[in-house]
Parts: structure tokens; C-alpha cells; sequence
């Protein structure tokens, strides 16, 4: 089915209530849930994984190079960013109830700047870092800030204040025309795949992921629909706020065919919350590659899902990595679970089970930047990604 076909039409009505409904017309592929497998003794460590995570937040909250004014933190893409989406989810495995106390510290620092918004300065300036810095690291940080903050608000019937201000900052920043209009100007220091030229688009399908979870109702015929609000939640169907999901929708359809692969795993991530991002076509082009390109052992390489070069011209890693492969079974698991699918899906989790490090909790992955040492405090920023996704995968199905 051709996108025009599928093409996303969102409709307002019900203005006069303050009730604004978005109808998401698309063939209404959802996933197909496996049967709930029997209690088995888990293969890998909740508790190892936690304390890794927790302990490179701490880390990052104590490195010179993350403080900002204010007495703020730099917001990263592959340590707190990820570090955001997965903990709250450690946290309900581990049967905790409160915010942990790193947590509570970078909320504070995200919260306080979302609110002092035009108070607090950009992480980089461009007197320092070049021209254009100041605009690429303030449209980067309101994304990520709405993003975990949103997280955060999972399993509410609204989304909070703070979050609200905080995608506020964030569709203020947003491309409205031009060749990039619906995305947000990216911080590009060529360090791939986080501050680079494709982590506008990357980070972008996150933001439509994260919008999709707090929006999405399935109803009956397959019909997908967006409805705006929910109980007691006017935010996502808002006037306001409508055409900047309909732009940002339209982005990542238009520039889905001039993705790396690890941008159109987590575009077809989109496709299951907005039908008509991806085509059939594209869909199985991409089950396609991503079945051939499956290692032996299960897992795969982030190496093989771009077409990344070194800066020190040393040879990528081409080992299966737990940031490739916890992100591509997370998806699959979330999008499309289906019979021929689950063989794929199993061995990719069989790999993650085997290979969370016994010492440290976390799960392997190398720079595609440069031959960092893996166990020196930059060089484990992939695994912080890596441990991050690999758990958020292996809970899927919990």
C-alpha cells in the first residue's frame, strides 16, 4: 500500500469542548503478542545492570566536562538520554517505588533548566565551538529533555507541567520550513551515531515514538486511532500541537529512504504508533536487510547498520554489540512479532542473556568514531547505550 493511500490524515473537531481528536488512517498493523512464557530464573541481572547505569550516571554528573551554569548538567544523547528511558523501567523490575538518587539528579538539573529556559545558556557557544553550536546543542537539548521527560510520565493519565514546558521549548525550536521542515537542527560534532549528521533524524523518530506512546488507542477492525484526549489528558490533541506532529510525521516519511539502517529500525519503531511513515515496501526491504545481516551468534553490529568511518582510520568493530542488537530486538518485539519473525527475535535475546558482563552488568559496544579504550569513561558511552537498550529489549516480554 502506496503512502498517499496510507497517508496519515489528521483531522480536529470537537473544537468548541476544548476536545481535539487526531484520526490516524492506516492498515493498523499492531503486534502479535506471544503467549506469556512460564516464570523461568532470568539469564541475565537486573540488579548488575542497574548499579552500571547508576554508577555512569553518577560519573557523568561529576565530570567536569557535563557541568554547566546554573549548576546544571549537559544532557547527553548516549548516557543520560538513555540512561532516562530505561531506568524507570529497572526500577518496577526491581520492585523499587522511589526515584533513585542519580535519577533524582538529573531530573532536577533537566527540570531546572526546562523551567529557567531563557536564563540558562546553551551547552556550547559558538564563540568556543564554531558557528551555529549555540542553535544545534539548544535544539538537541529540548528534545531531549521533552523525551525523558515524558518517560517519566509513563503510566499517568496526563502528561505533567514540566513536560508540557518542556515540549513547548521544544516545538518552538522545530524546523518549520525548508528541506527539513517537522525535524530539529541536530548538534553535529561528526561523532556518529549521537552528534552527527544522521542524529537529526534518529532523535527525531524518537520524539514521534515518545508522542505515539502517550497518544495511542487501538480500536476494533484494525483501525488505529489516535484519539486526543485521552482521560483527562488535552495535550497531544491540542490545536497547537497537532501540526507539529503532522510535519514532523511527514519528515521522517519523505527522509526515510536516505537513512543508515539504524535510523529506519527505529523509523519502522514510528510506523506501528503512525501508520504510513514507512511503506509495505520499504518495510520488508528492511526485514530483508536486517535478516541477512544477523550474525551467527544472534545479535548484530552496529558497524553493519550505517556506513560509518573511523577518524583514526583504525578498523570498525564487526562483532555483534549489545546497542545493535538490543535496539533491533526491542523494536521488532514492539512492532511486528509476528510468526516469521519470532526464530529472529529469539536469538537475538538468547545473545543479549549471554552477554551482559558478569563484572560490571553491562553490555559491550564500540565506537564507530574512533579505537577508544571500551573500559575508560568515555570509551564505555556506547555500552551505557547499549546496557540501556539491551535491558528495555529483554523487558519487552515481561
Amino acid at each position: 500500500m502506496d503512502y498517499k493511500s496510507r497517508l496519515i490524515r489528521v483531522m480536529v473537531c470537537g473544537m468548541t469542548a476544548g476536545a481535539v481528536s487526531v484520526f490516524i488512517a492506516g492498515d493498523g498493523r499492531s503486534a502479535v503478542a506471544a503467549d506469556a512464557p512460564a516464570a523461568t530464573k532470568l539469564t541475565w541481572s537486573p540488579e548488575a545492570a542497574a548499579r552500571y547505569l547508576d554508577s555512569r550516571e553518577v560519573w557523568w554528573q561529576g565530570w567536569d566536562r557535563a557541568q554547566k551554569d546554573h549548576g546544571t548538567l549537559c544532557v547527553s544523547c548516549h548516557t543520560q538520554a538513555t540512561y532516562g528511558l530505561v531506568r524507570p523501567v529497572l526500577r518496577e523490575r526491581l520492585g523499587g517505588h522511589d526515584v533513585s538518587a542519580p535519577e533524582q539528579v538529573m531530573l532536577a538539573s533537566i527540570e531546572k533548566r526546562v523551567r529557567d529556559w531563557n536564563e540558562v545558556k546553551p551547552f556550547y557557544s559558538d564563540a568556543v565551538y564554531g558557528s551555529g553550536k549555540e542553535i544545534e546543542s539548544r535544539n538537541a537539548e529540548a528534545v531531549l529533555n521533552a523525551i525523558i521527560l515524558a518517560n517519566y510520565d509513563e503510566g499517568r493519565n496526563e502528561l505533567s507541567e514540566r513536560t508540557r514546558l518542556a515540549f513547548d521549548h521544544a516545538w518552538a525550536l522545530q524546523s518549520q520550513t525548508g528541506p527539513d521542515a517537522g525535524a530539529w537542527i541536530w548538534q553535529n560534532f561528526d561523532y556518529a551515531p549521537w552528534e552527527s549528521k544522521e542524529s537529526q533524524y534518529h532523535w527525531a523518530a524518537l520524539m514521534a515514538v515518545t508522542l505515539g506512546r502517550h497518544c495511542r488507542e487501538v480500536h476494533p477492525r484494525g483501525e488505529v486511532r489516535i484519539s486526543m484526549p485521552r482521560p483527562g489528558d488535552h495535550y497531544c490533541g491540542g490545536p497547537k500541537v497537532v501540526p507539529h506532529i503532522r510535519i514532523l510525521l511527514d519528515y521522517l516519511h519523505s527522509h526515510f529512504g536516505e537513512q543508515p539502517l539504524v535510523n529506519k529500525v527505529v523509523a519502522l519503531w514510528v510506523d506501528d504508533y503512525f501508520p504510513g511513515v514507512i511503506t509495505s515496501d520499504q518495510e520488508a526491504q528492511l526485514f530483508g536487510e536486517l535478516d541477512r545481516l544477523q550474525h551467527a551468534d544472534g545479535g548484530w553490529s552496529l558497524t553493519d547498520l550505517g556506513t560509518w568511518k573511523r577518524r583514526d582510520k583504525t578498523p570498525l568493530e564487526t562483532r555483534s554489540d549489545g546497542y545493535a542488537t538490543g535496539l533491533v530486538v526491542l523494536v521488532i518485539e514492539e512492532t511486528a512479532m509476528t510468526s516469521n519473525r519470532t526464530e529472529r527475535v529469539t536469538r537475538g535475546r538468547a545473545w543479549l542473556e549471554a552477554n551482559q558482563d558478569k563484572t560490571t552488568g553491562a553490555w559491550p559496544a564500540w565506537s564507530v568514531n574512533k579505537n577508544r579504550d571500551p573500559q575508560s569513561p568515555v570509551g564505555q558511552f556506547m555500552s551505557d547505550a547499549a546496557t540501556s537498550y539491551a535491558v528495555l529489549a529483554l523487558e519487552a516480554r515481561h
